[in-house]
């Protein structure tokens, strides 16, 4: 008889990872990835393509995706009164009026509260206090500045630090139906997706619902400590939009399935359940933490990527396909050579 892992160590969602199975690069075409699918209820593995999904769908269920866009989020500046060179990653706002945000800036040390910050277009933005222990910082802009115009027209796209290959193209971080840029990193598990798919997908009687949240650093900010129950996650925004929960409970009424595209719809799904007890359409800031023990009420299937060992990710995965079915297939990917993390491969936990 073996031992019952211990949910809330963070040792136990470590594992052994190559450097060389981080992909630096997306596949092209998109959808020709390879697909990992995972049947929940006896474990069995099935390798395959991204393509190969549409098998896996019946008419009656719901494909939720999460349609936020990523922000040209990081700009580059220069220290007021000098000629030091400055960074600025926007998070998100502070204020309705868009003119406070919290960001993270480098070289955080040589930027005390107070320092001004030149940017390309000549607007001067202020450093201002640190909000957490992970160097996140409030950075105000004048009061009529637009700052998402400005960081659309003079930042660059935030990719993650692990993605060190620089040859990818601003779109491959987007996926093919992206609207708003407002999220600070993308909604990976979209990016498989080609139009030519999602077309198939419709047509076989699959519902698409549209759900948003602002994807932030939060996600992947690592957990420093040993007990789980301990680490803080970053507030985020989502909205559930009145169509997409009609859609959503016009599938279950009939007996179809909730799939979602990426542990952001999850977090979205679940948690306004877990914040109202049901599934109900409005926003919501989140904080939900996902991991074993959690029980889910809204989502049925699950299309993500494969996280980053120890990482609040690899923790909702486990909870949503059983830590021991997640542990082997993982080591499965890593043996057979799948590619992991935001440009690699898919998997379908079913």
């Amino acid at each position: 008889m073996t031992n019952q892992p211990d949910f809330f160590s963070i040792d136990t969602y470590d594992y052994q990872l190559p450097p060389e199975l981080i992909a630096q690069v997306p596949v092209e075409p998109r959808d020709h990835c390879r697909l990992l699918a995972l049947r929940r209820s006896d474990g069995a593995l099935f390798h395959q393509h991204f393509y190969d999904i549409l098998q896996w769908f019946r008419p009656g269920d719901v494909l939720v995706r999460n349609d936020t866009r990523v922000m040209a989020a990081r700009i580059a500046g220069v220290k007021e009164g000098g000629t030091a060179q400055c960074e600025i990653l926007l998070l998100r706002p502070e204020d309705e009026r868009e003119t406070r945000w919290e960001a993270l800036v480098r070289p955080g040390r040589r930027l005390p509260e107070g320092t001004g910050v030149r940017l390309p277009d000549g607007t001067i933005a202020v450093i201002g206090e640190v909000k957490s222990d992970d160097g996140v910082r409030s950075v105000a802009f004048p009061a009529e500045c637009d700052v998402r115009a400005l960081a659309e027209a003079n930042g660059t796209m935030p990719l993650p630090p692990y993605i060190h290959e620089r040859s990818s193209r601003p779109e491959d971080y987007q996926t093919v139906y992206s609207k708003d840029p407002r999220s600070a990193a993308a909604p990976t598990a979209g990016l498989h997706f080609t139009p030519g798919l999602l077309q198939k997908i419709a047509d076989m009687g699959v519902d698409i619902a549209d759900i948003t949240l602002e994807v932030g650093l939060g996600t992947f900010r690592p957990v420093k400590t040993d007990d789980i129950r301990q680490h803080q996650m970053h507030s985020e925004r989502c909205v559930i939009p009145q169509k997409a929960y009609d859609t959503i409970m016009a599938a279950k009424k009939r007996g179809g399935r909730v799939i979602a595209v990426g542990t952001t719809v999850v977090r979205t799904l679940e948690g306004m359940c877990a914040a109202h007890g049901e599934l109900r359409p409005g926003p919501l800031e989140t904080e939900i933490f996902i991991y074993p023990g959690f029980r889910y009420k809204a989502v049925d299937a699950l299309i993500t990527n494969f996280h980053l060992p120890k990482s609040t990710l690899v923790m909702l995965v486990a909870a949503f396909a059983g830590y021991d079915n997640i542990m082997k297939a993982y080591a499965e990917a890593v043996k057979e050579r799948y590619r992991f993390f935001s440009f690699g491969d898919a998997m379908l936990i079913v």
